[in-house]
């Protein structure tokens, strides 16, 4: 007797011991966020995410082991933007110096300065206390800045600085999160009630995946301790655990509501989405997960953290789906299709055959080789963009000009371009070369000035460590991050940096900065992508093979994946490469791609993708299996598991879109990106190049396998548990036993064995019997005519269909 597979034991446990299986998942959930939150996060410093030459600049930096104290600028300006008034402006810096020397966490105030132009007024204040919580300090030295300004008419006080723009991007971006979330929710469930028609139904999957991204933050802290976790991990948990926690339990709720219409008894049902549903959730997952794990070949600390925090909430979203949501679907019973919302009710609970389908799938099914150029090309159209791509590290320069904080950015770097965009010149030296270090130093930024590519409104200050083996030393320049003009001064110190300390024996010299942070990560991006890449197609490619036993599956698996990601990468090039959406999505275009997006989305994008892509050509195989030509096989599988795969979909788009409405441009990219790479994959590939390419194939769809072969493995008689399980099941007395097969709602199911050459779709034909045998309904406790005996001595009078 065949043992029953790991997810269906877990199953049952779950569903015969409900209230426990809740209970241990609670206990979980509020475990991982308790030591989350004891041991907190251990946030990447700037030594560990950097690579190349500012990589090593930072490390050099670390190593002379400065007390980095939090600085505020306080620039005192014009309020309508033109000429200042000098006296008014010296007696508001004055009466405000006063004002900050007397607060507890103020340590020093130095004495105002006017800028070249002489437009405005610089006041530098230096907090006492680390950097870390300077925003949670600063608002006193706020409140000052803000009595002051509104004493001295006809002037406008801006203070910029550690605590002060910490605190203000906060803010916006909290109420960006926190709007973000309040949209999120009732959206997802509104899609779910269309899907359900019942709100328990549609309320268990958004529960469900808010109680794993709960556990994921949690179980992300504890692992940051490990590999130091970057600011954006809880966002990617956000929006992951959302998208695919709904999408697992929405494929397990289907199938388990559909057993149920066919006549299985409650726990019947929730076993066979267990074994069905179930093994998809584990392939899924077990598919991002690995994929996930290709970014840890990029062999830099802001791709491992973002690979484990994907890693963590979708293994926690597979462990929800396999243990704690058949127990609350054994709890609810029946009562997870209340209340029920009439005419979406009605809508979902349609027995009769999809009318939509079949239409959308006719031009691929009788024109497979126009549909497949035409629709191919359209994708390669939508791909063309792609190859402008300009990639740079997310600035201030991204974020929105509407944001208080950043116009006050906007107006000091203005003023005072020293205070902008900012090279990090360090050289490290044996201590008594000290003095030598120094007057190298002194030369390098005697040949900045007069240079239209650095500041000269300010002199650069040389900072030595304590230990005197560290130097270091500021160098701005007037042009933003972004610009040609940011990079070329780059350019010049790299080569003048090396010049001036080689007369100084055993120094060594580096420059970093935000700019040298971008420009090199990005080459390093350069050198790993095809790592990163080769490894995820390489995934693919094997795990295709393993399921279908054919390489032209496999081969069309990545062909397509390639397709939807290019025409994805396109599609977000040409919205926030240029200006014409700046308007519509609130954002001020950079002119480039945030560096580490393309690869992330390129690796979510095949793991995600290939959820859909072994669901349907599973259905697809199967249908060839039990003897449909391969247009009629490609027909019944798109049809029977559309309902699932288009339901997915929406979900996975709206939470996705939902991060284009943020302030900060990453997650616009971000959610953009991967809301137009499932849109695509689902609507585009699903529905024209798919069923195009196979129609297009026949039979060399499964080479170098055989049908043939597969269908007398499958239909042997050997195999007695395959033969028990084809005969008919006893159902309740006067009950309908057989008749026409419910689709519930568009699709029919959502989940399959992928065993193989020898898999059967027997579970499904224990509803259906032979056509060529006729069958008398059964009595309730009876069993079936044609029972063998040793089978009627194992029948217990209940219909288990999973009995071994």
């Amino acid at each position: 007797m065949r043992k029953k597979p790991a997810t269906v034991r877990i199953a049952r446990w779950s569903a015969t011991h409900p209230w426990s299986a809740i209970g241990l998942w609670v206990a979980f959930v509020a475990l991982c966020l308790f030591l989350g939150g004891a041991a907190g996060t251990n946030k990447i410093s700037d030594q560990e995410s950097g690579v190349g030459e500012a990589g090593r600049a930072g490390r050099i930096t670390a190593s002379g082991h400065f007390i980095e104290k939090p600085e505020e600028n306080v620039l005192i300006s014009a309020a309508n933007g033109g000429k200042l008034d000098v006296a008014t402006a010296r007696k508001a810096a004055e009466e405000l110096a006063g004002k900050m020397k007397a607060l507890p966490d103020v340590e020093s105030v130095g004495t105002a300065f006017p800028s070249p132009d002489g437009k405005a007024l610089l006041l530098l204040v230096t907090m006492k206390g680390d950097t870390e919580n300077a925003d949670t300090r600063v608002q006193p030295l706020l409140d000052a800045s803000a009595a002051t300004e509104k004493a001295h008419e006809g002037i406008r006080i801006d203070q910029i600085g550690t605590g002060s723009t910490a605190k203000g991007l906060g803010e916006t971006l909290g109420e960006d999160f926190e709007k973000a979330e309040l949209i999120s929710l009732p959206l997802t469930l509104l899609i779910l009630l269309v899907v359900f028609g019942a709100v328990i139904a549609a309320s268990v999957p958004v529960l469900l995946a808010m109680s794993c991204v709960a556990a994921a933050i949690g179980l992300s802290a504890l692992a940051s301790h490990v590999l130091p976790e970057t600011s954006a991990v809880s966002n990617v948990i956000l929006l992951m655990g959302m998208a695919v926690g709904v999408d697992y339990s929405l494929f397990y709720l289907k199938r388990e509501r559909e057993e149920r219409h066919k006549g299985a008894s409650h726990l019947d049902a929730i076993e066979i989405a267990a074994e069905t549903s179930g093994h998809t959730v584990v392939v899924s997952g077990t598919t991002v997960i690995v994929s996930m794990a290709g970014l840890y070949l990029a062999q830099e600390a802001t791709f491992a953290s973002l690979a484990t925090g994907s890693i963590i909430v979708v293994a926690v979203a597979v462990l929800a789906s396999l243990t704690v949501l058949p127990a609350l679907l054994a709890k609810l019973g029946r009562w997870v299709d209340r209340p029920k919302v009439p005419l979406l009710w009605r809508l979902t609970m349609r027995s009769d055959e999809s009318r939509i389908w079949p239409v959308l799938l006719r031009p691929a099914l009788v024109r497979p080789v126009l549909t497949l150029v035409v629709s191919v090309g359209a994708l390669l159209a939508l791909a063309l963009p792609a190859l402008d791509m300009k990639l740079k590290q997310p600035g201030s320069d991204d974020l929105s000009r509407d944001i208080p904080v950043v116009q006050a950015m906007d107006r000091l770097t203005s003023a005072f371009p020293s205070k902008g965009t900012v090279h990090q010149v360090t050289v490290r030296a044996p201590a008594e070369r000290a003095g030598e270090v120094e007057a190298a130093l002194k030369t390098l930024l005697s040949r900045t000035e007069g240079q239209e590519l650095f500041a000269d409104d300010q002199t650069p200050t040389i900072r030595a460590s304590a230990d005197q083996r560290v130097h270091t030393v500021a160098v701005g320049t007037p042009h933003s991050p972004k610009s040609d003009g940011a990079r070329k001064s780059l350019e010049l110190l790299r080569a003048w940096v090396p010049e001036a300390i080689a007369p100084v024996q055993g120094a060594e010299g580096a420059v970093g900065g935000k700019v040298a942070q971008g420009v090199d990560f990005t080459g390093h991006l350069e050198d790993r992508m095809p790592w990163v890449v080769g490894f995820i197609l390489l995934l693919t490619f094997a795990t295709m093979v393993i399921i279908f036993r054919s390489l032209a599956v496999a081969l069309s698996a990545i062909l397509l994946n390639l397709l939807s990601a290019a025409a994805s990468f396109g599609a977000l090039v040409a919205v926030f490469q240029n200006t014409w959406a700046e308007d519509l999505l609130d954002f001020h275009s950079s002119g480039a791609v945030v560096s580490w997006l393309p690869l992330f989305l390129f690796v979510v994008l095949f793991g995600l993708s290939m959820d859909y892509h072994v669901f349907v050509v599973s259905r697809i195989r199967e249908a060839a299996l039990d003897g449909a030509d391969v247009r009629d096989a490609v027909r019944d599988g798109i049809t029977r598991s559309a309902g699932v795969v288009t339901s997915a979909a929406i979900v996975m788009v709206a939470v996705f879109a939902i991060f284009g409405t943020l302030s900060m441009v990453e997650f616009k990219q971000l959610g953009v990106g991967l809301a137009a790479a499932i849109l695509l994959d689902a609507v585009v590939i699903r529905i024209f190049v798919l069923p195009a390419l196979m129609t297009a194939l026949g039979r060399w769809n499964w080479w170098p396998g055989n049908l043939n072969s597969a269908r007398r493995g499958q239909h042997a008689a050997g195999s007695d548990e395959t033969r028990r399980l084809r005969l008919p099941q006893p159902v309740p007395a006067g009950a309908t036993q057989y008749g026409r097969r419910p689709s519930c709602g568009q699709g029919s199911g959502d989940g399959q064995e992928f065993g193989g050459q020898e898999r059967t779709s027997s579970l499904e034909q224990a509803h259906t019997p032979p056509q060529h045998q006729s069958y008398a309904p059964q009595d309730a406790y009876g069993p079936p005519q044609g029972w063998t005996q040793q089978e009627q001595q194992g029948h217990d009078g209940r219909p288990d269909l999973y009995r071994r």
